[in-house]
């Protein structure tokens, strides 16, 4: 038996709508997209770049694209760390001269930034938590964060024609964390391309040019395929939970903390159990955001 889904409606160019968890703490975010000509154009020739990209890709008879997350080619870039690493490192990349050239253009510069803005805005305490771990991390990197404007420390370019994915969670991510993605192509969003949030039973619209912010390690989500005659890619930003824990243990494995301060390490060990309420009480409530957004009145 089929469980009932509610549907949401959303305009390409509607104000930001907040997704409230049962303690009014907002947890994820449909942004919409800024309604000016400027960033229009940025989403015009970010579509048109991802075009390029994906045929690209086909002219050079690369193998069909297959992963946990869909059936489509993906193109990542960033930093990320775990999964045994000593250290951060780049993310691996079959393409790294192509995301390269994607992360630099001004017009996913431009996209880039309005996703980190959105976190700024709507859960600005989680927001300065990404922005003191660039801060103690940046100055030992080889090499910088893929987005001078954006907080996030990798990004990743589902190319077309028909980018969906399956069902899934992004277990590496910062799990309180938010992901900003933002939808390119030219399909009726009305009919496909829709963002599935399989636990709160929610299916969204996503129109070509809009942007939404989800915790992607903590909500399982997938989306609708659109049309075999119609065009759909993405972009995502998001930080690997491991960044964060690195920082955390001043720069070392666990293995390495334990061994050179064992105090630091068992505080660790010990704030591991509160960590996910840390984690949520960095998202804001509606009335926390008036409060801000109100003029300081005075005496």
């Amino acid at each position: 038996m089929w469980a009932l889904f509610f549907f949401v409606h959303q305009l390409p160019h509607s104000q930001g709508r907040p997704l409230l968890d049962a303690n009014g703490r907002i947890f994820a975010v449909l942004a919409g997209r800024p309604n000016t000509p400027a960033y229009a154009a940025a989403i015009a020739r970010a579509f048109d770049l991802l075009v390029r990209a994906a045929a690209a890709r086909t002219a050079a008879r690369s193998a069909p694209a297959s992963h946990r997350r869909g059936l489509y080619a993906a193109v990542t870039i960033g930093l990320s760390y775990g999964q045994g690493q000593r250290q951060p490192s780049m993310l691996h990349s079959d393409h790294p001269l192509l995301g390269q050239q994607l992360a630099a253009d001004p017009a996913f510069q431009d996209i880039a930034a309005f996703g980190s803005a959105m976190l700024a805005f709507w859960a600005p305490r989680l927001y300065q938590y990404y922005r003191s771990c660039n801060s103690r991390l940046d100055p030992r990197l080889t090499r910088p964060r893929p987005f001078a404007r954006s907080v996030f420390a990798s990004a990743t370019f589902n190319l077309g024609p028909h980018a969906w994915t399956f069902k899934h969670r992004d277990i590496l991510n910062l799990p309180f964390g938010w992901c900003p993605v933002t939808a390119f192509g030219d399909f009726d969003p009305t009919k496909g391309g829709h963002l599935v949030l399989w636990d709160l039973k929610l299916v969204i619209e996503f129109p070509p040019g809009s942007t939404i912010l989800i915790p992607s390690a903590t909500l399982a989500h997938s989306n609708i395929p659109v049309a075999k005659t119609e065009y759909r890619a993405s972009f995502t930003q998001y930080s690997a939970g491991g960044l964060f824990r690195y920082v955390d243990n001043d720069f070392m494995t666990e293995e390495e903390l334990a061994k050179s301060n064992p105090e630091k390490y068992r505080e660790n060990l010990a704030s591991k159990e509160a960590r996910w309420e840390m984690g949520v009480g960095l998202w804001s409530t509606l009335d926390e955001l008036v409060e801000l957004a109100e003029p300081v009145k005075s005496a």
